[in-house]
């Protein structure tokens, strides 16, 4: 599967992660949300962080990073978001 064809499934994935980037590209970032504050994994930590990040709330955003042992993204979202994507695609 390509982003692109995650974007446009009409359904998400199975993986939590990657189903919460396919709620975040439908604009649901509570759906989101829901599906990485319920998953302890690293990955999900990751989006997690993403999605505090995309919020705003930096703050918060650095607490996931951390749990995610990712450094803190500085480039944009969408380019995080595509990080992200292809980091879990790729596997």
């Amino acid at each position: 599967m390509t982003i692109e064809e995650l974007r446009q499934s009409p359904t998400p994935p199975d993986f939590g992660p990657l189903a919460a980037l396919w709620h975040d590209a439908r604009g649901d970032w509570e759906a989101a949300h829901t599906v990485v504050q319920d998953d302890h994994s690293t990955d999900a930590a990751w989006v997690h962080a993403y999605l505090h990040r995309k919020e705003g709330d930096i703050g918060n955003a650095r607490y996931w990073y951390t749990r995610a042992d990712k450094p803190e993204f500085t480039a944009s979202l969408d380019e995080e978001c595509a990080a992200l994507a292809e980091a879990f695609l790729g596997r």
